[in-house]
C-alpha cells in the first residue's frame, strides 16, 4: 500500500511538472528558453563562456558549493532587485537551485522581467553534483 502511494506520488509529480516545463521552455516568438540535464548544462557553458549563472538557493546552500561563476541572488529577490533590474534581458543565463523547483520559480519571475535566454539546470545542483561535474566552494568549505 504504501509503496503504491508513493509510485502515485512520483507520478503526479512527473505529471506536474512535465505540464510546468511545457510552459516555462518553449522557442520561438523571441524566446529561447531550455531546460538541461547536467550533461547538456556544461556543454552549453562550454559553448556560452559569459553567460550569467545565478544560483537561487540559500545562502547556506550556495556557501557549502556552487557552479563555478554563479552568482547567488535569493530567489525572493529576483522580482524586485534593482540589480537584476539592470542585467541585459537578452543575454544568456543559466538559472538552477538544489533540486528544480526554486529555479522553475525563478525562470518564471525572469521571464515576467523580459529575459529570454533563460537556460535551466534540470534537477538543480542536485544533479550536476551527481554527474561528478565541477563546484567550487564559496563559504570556503
Amino acid at each position: 500500500m504504501g509503496l503504491a502511494a508513493l509510485g502515485l506520488v512520483v507520478a503526479g509529480w512527473r505529471w506536474y511538472e512535465g505540464r510546468w516545463d511545457r510552459r516555462l521552455f518553449r522557442r520561438g516568438a523571441g524566446f529561447a528558453c531550455a531546460n538541461w540535464g547536467p550533461a547538456e548544462a556544461a556543454r552549453w557553458l562550454e559553448a556560452h563562456r559569459g553567460a550569467r549563472i545565478v544560483d537561487v538557493r540559500s545562502a547556506g546552500e550556495f556557501a557549502r558549493g556552487a557552479l563555478e561563476g554563479a552568482q547567488w541572488v535569493p530567489l525572493e529577490e529576483l522580482a524586485t532587485s534593482e540589480e537584476v533590474g539592470g542585467w541585459d534581458r537578452g543575454a544568456a543565463l543559466l538559472v538552477y537551485c538544489a533540486g528544480g523547483y526554486r529555479s522553475r520559480q525563478a525562470v518564471e519571475r525572469l521571464q515576467a522581467r523580459g529575459f529570454v535566454k533563460i537556460q535551466h539546470l534540470h534537477r538543480g545542483y542536485y544533479s550536476w553534483r551527481l554527474a561528478g561535474l565541477p563546484v567550487v566552494y564559496p563559504g570556503g568549505s
